[in-house]
């Protein structure tokens, strides 16, 4: 099963809208990037509905899957649910005119690794893919608006959540910072430590979650609440 491309291999992508206008927009943009971003990218098909998506995604197995959540028959939800039943190893980037909160919230917590709003598609993609294709979640500020309005409402029960994994106050904190998408230097510079501390941090936080990498980790603190207000 092939996972995300290195910088040196081109990126499989699969697009998922039922719009062949902005299938071709995306395509378009894809390969100015490929000239103009450290990945190239490479669309190994295109689907307008769940059952295409889900087929191309276990003939072509794509590193990456640009998704709308507005489909014809099944919504995109639909889609990532399928995914994770297929312990599908590759990025998912959501692109929707969903603005409202549980929409947003739904998707990452389906296992989106990011969430673009359709009207800043072309300002934002490109940042958006570099993100994700490097195991980081994007979250553009007013998406990030959206989820903390979500993280508030279940702020309640996180700290009872954040003691049964045993995190300490420092890695809530370390956790609450990548939650954001701030980097090892950025988390180092706001809890004034050094990046090492960051990474011994990290390690102990992936150990305890049982995750392996900085989107798992994210993910499963969104799905379980592991968030201070």
């Amino acid at each position: 099963m092939s996972s995300v491309a290195s910088a040196q291999q081109p990126v499989s992508v699969l697009l998922v809208d039922d719009e062949p206008r902005l299938r071709q927009g995306i395509r378009t943009l894809l390969g100015f990037y490929s000239a103009n971003s450290p990945f190239t990218f490479e669309v190994v098909g295109e689907a307008a509905d769940a059952s295409q998506a889900i087929k191309l995604v276990a003939e072509q197995h794509p590193g990456l899957i640009v998704l709308d959540l507005e489909l014809l028959t099944e919504d995109g939800i639909t889609v990532l649910h399928h995914l994770r039943e297929m312990a599908y190893r590759g990025k998912v980037l959501v692109l929707s005119a969903h603005r409202e909160d549980e929409w947003v919230f739904r998707a990452m917590q389906a296992g989106a690794s990011g969430y673009v709003f359709k009207d800043n598609l072309a300002t934002q993609l490109c940042t958006a893919l570099n993100t994700v294709l490097n195991d980081q979640v994007y979250l553009s500020p007013e998406v990030a608006t959206c989820f903390f309005r979500l993280f508030h409402f279940y702020a309640g029960r996180s700290l009872a959540i954040c003691q049964k994994f045993d995190l300490t106050e420092r890695e809530q904190q370390v956790l609450n910072w990548l939650i954001q998408g701030a980097s090892n230097e950025a988390i180092a510079e706001h809890l004034y430590i050094t990046v090492a501390t960051v990474k011994a941090h990290l390690t102990s936080i992936f150990n305890k979650l049982s995750v392996t990498s900085r989107t798992q980790a994210i993910i499963k603190a969104l799905k379980l609440g592991l968030v201070n207000s």
